[in-house]
């Protein structure tokens, strides 16, 4: 295993919507820049990750995606 990896980071933080109620969110890290992804809202909202395409969200809304906080 790569050194850098054992201290990679996440670049984003998904923002989510809980089923424990609306003032309840769920955080996911994600892997790429918050400029990478592609937010769908809709009856169900999508989240995608624009260079391949590929969904990493969908459920209810809304969504965010945010830098994520360096530590």
């Amino acid at each position: 295993m790569d050194s850098h990896d054992l201290f990679a980071r996440s670049s984003s933080l998904l923002r989510v919507p809980s089923w424990l109620g609306p003032d309840v969110q769920e955080e996911r890290e994600l892997p790429l820049d918050p400029g990478e992804y592609e937010i769908t809202p809709g009856q169900r909202w999508t989240v995608s990750a624009l260079k391949t395409g590929a969904t990493v969200y969908s459920g209810m809304g809304p969504v965010e995606v945010l830098r994520a906080d360096p530590r």
